[in-house]
């Protein structure tokens, strides 16, 4: 989950910090935090996410000693999980503050890619038939979730090919050291402007410190074992502690939640995150090519739900290329691509997608993806 790009960290609400990288990389995330196709592959930048909203809560930017922040957060986490003061302070006593993280967090935004280059880096030859051969593996246990949830088997396994390659690299890191070096140890510019965001992640990511440990207790994990991405995302599906915790679910009825090693665990705990957090439509559509009428203005809200009746789209010029069941809502998409400006329609489900990793060419290129790996031919990137 990531799961997420830095919007999740303002809004604390994705998986898919889920797609950080596991090694650092020379691509990072328009807004500063990298956000790759797959874990350890160099991942395309995308347009800012979404901010913090006009309503979130103020910070205190005075800056706090490192000994006296994390002595607070000792004492708040053993409230706020009834987890023994002693025990927190040993574990993070086995904590390590990572350059390697600090030096990618600290990278800086690199251009944002057009379509025609963004979509390469998540769908290859070798990635669709990678997706195909998970799948024929696979198939009875993610047959299960989609009639249990409406999710589509394909939709499940693009998303694990994009987040870790089919489960082959779920990232080196110790998620302990992750989050601790960026819990307290978050990179500062120095510019003022930047401050606020800067402490909002660092807060974050204190927040998703916080949060393993509570993790690691219900799901008896051991906390300083866990393995995940550099931002500290973990599984096949790339969660971070909050979304785990939150959305996670015993897929087999073994009475775990295991993202690691429970292929049950980890298709549904996906689907269950498509549907709890993105509100996915059973059977909807996610995506249709669209047309924008000769001489209308482009319509690019920066709302990303699909609010927009058909009709409304209409009134703007947009017309979907396909049939669209009437009574749909939707938002405009433009993409870049290689032999000018392509045009789609996506509904609720597409939105779901974007809940994953806040990003609109994501979400567009897991759900080609999906369509590769189901065998329809995709259009022209």
């Amino acid at each position: 989950m990531i799961r997420r790009s830095l919007a999740c960290m303002l809004t604390l609400g994705l998986v898919a910090c889920a797609t950080q990288p596991q090694t650092p990389s020379p691509t990072p995330q328009a807004s500063g935090v990298p956000v790759t196709p797959a874990a350890g592959n160099n991942g395309p930048a995308e347009a800012a996410p979404e901010a913090a909203g006009a309503n979130a809560a103020p910070v205190d930017l005075t800056p706090v000693p490192f000994e006296v922040a994390r002595a607070n957060f000792v004492r708040d986490t053993a409230a706020r999980y009834g987890i023994p003061a002693a025990q927190i302070q040993a574990t993070l006593a086995q904590a390590q503050i990572r350059d390697p993280i600090i030096a990618a967090m600290s990278r800086p935004a690199e251009r944002v890619k057009p379509w025609n280059e963004y979509r390469p880096m998540f769908i290859s030859q070798a990635r669709i038939e990678g997706g195909k051969k998970f799948l024929a593996q696979h198939r009875e246990e993610l047959m299960r979730v989609q009639q249990r949830t409406g999710v589509p088997a394909e939709v499940i396994v693009a998303i694990i090919g994009v987040e870790t390659s089919y489960g082959g690299n779920t990232g080196n890191y110790r998620v302990l050291d992750a989050l601790y070096t960026l819990a307290f140890k978050y990179p500062r510019s120095g510019d003022p402007a930047k401050l606020e965001r800067e402490v909002r992640r660092e807060l974050f990511f204190r927040d998703e410190l916080a949060r393993l440990f509570a993790l690691t207790r219900d799901e008896k994990l051991d906390i300083t074992a866990i393995k995940g991405s550099y931002a500290g995302a973990m599984g096949m599906g790339q969660f971070m502690p909050s979304s785990y915790l939150d959305y996670a679910v015993d897929g087999n009825g073994d009475g775990r939640r295991d993202l690691f090693n429970s292929y049950d665990d980890v298709f549904s705990s996906i689907a269950n995150y498509f549907v709890k957090k993105g509100g996915w439509v059973r059977g909807g559509p996610v995506a249709v090519p669209a047309t924008l009428q000769a001489g209308r203005e482009e319509f690019n809200p920066t709302e990303w739900a699909p609010t927009w009746t058909l009709s409304q789209l209409a009134q703007r010029g947009y017309q979907p290329s396909v049939p669209v069941a009437a009574g749909l809502t939707a938002t405009p998409i433009t993409l870049e691509g290689s032999t000018g400006k392509q045009y789609w329609l996506g509904f609720q489900n597409y939105y779901a997608i974007t809940r994953y990793n806040l990003s609109k060419m994501y979400a567009m290129a897991v759900y080609q993806l999906s369509q590769a790996i189901a065998g329809q031919e995709l259009p022209p990137a």
